[in-house]
């Protein structure tokens, strides 16, 4: 693993996505691509992408559904072999089991409590418990019923350490000292994420938006960033 940065990749310019991963490949082996981007292009965007270069491919798609659906799904992507696919963990046991069922080789990733929610929010919606708990509680639950990693935001990272042991831990909500916090409501940079227990930490924005034709101002920045984990 050249760095636990894992770079999302939130456009649906396919050529652009390209240009993105050429750029930071030397220092980053993970991409993020969601649904903004599987939705325009597909199982053959992805595949276009990956004659740019090779790299471990984090699906993002956040399924939620009854468990026969998204068994489905899942089977519908499994030959694009992502290491990471996303699945909401409030969707249950029953469908995160069947999620791992139709995907033996690569690892259901349960996504506990989004980084756009804030406490208030969060209660809004009639959730009773803090979001500490309810993301403990929906990782515990997930990774018994297969879940081999889970996204949290860095907040809730510690809590979960203590309760799913060695199991991969995936950040969202990160942002470089300085940059917009932009959509999200938990946010810690990539070193206290990394120091609070995450496995990775998933950068976008702070990092694409350095894009302007060449290469140089994301390297940087990247470099930047891994510099600051050491």
């Amino acid at each position: 693993m050249k760095s636990p940065i894992i770079l999302a990749l939130d456009t649906k310019d396919i050529d652009l996505a390209g240009k993105w991963i050429a750029a930071a490949s030397t220092h980053i082996d993970h991409f993020k691509i969601g649904l903004e981007f599987y939705l325009q292009h597909g199982s053959a965007g992805i595949e276009k992408l990956r004659k740019t270069a090779q790299f471990e491919l984090f699906l993002d798609l956040k399924l939620y559904d009854i468990p026969n659906t998204v068994k489905g799904a899942v089977e519908s992507v499994a030959d694009l072999n992502p290491k990471f696919l996303t699945v909401h963990a409030s969707g249950g046991a029953a469908m995160i089991s069947a999620a791992k069922s139709a995907l033996p080789n690569g690892s259901i990733t349960a996504v506990t409590v989004l980084t756009s929610f804030s406490e208030s929010n969060f209660a809004e919606l009639g959730f009773k418990s803090s979001i500490e708990e309810t993301a403990t509680n929906w990782a515990v639950m997930a990774t018994a019923a297969g879940a081999s990693s889970i996204v949290c935001s860095p907040f809730e990272v510690e809590s979960l350490r203590r309760v799913v042991g060695e199991t991969i831990l995936i950040t969202p909500g990160v942002r470089v000292v300085g940059d917009d916090h932009a959509d999200q409501a938990r946010v810690m940079s990539p070193k206290d994420a990394i120091r609070s227990g995450a496995d990775f930490v998933v950068i976008g924005r702070s990092i694409t938006s350095l894009w302007d034709g060449s290469d140089s101002g994301m390297l940087n920045k990247i470099e930047q960033i891994i510099s600051s984990l050491e």
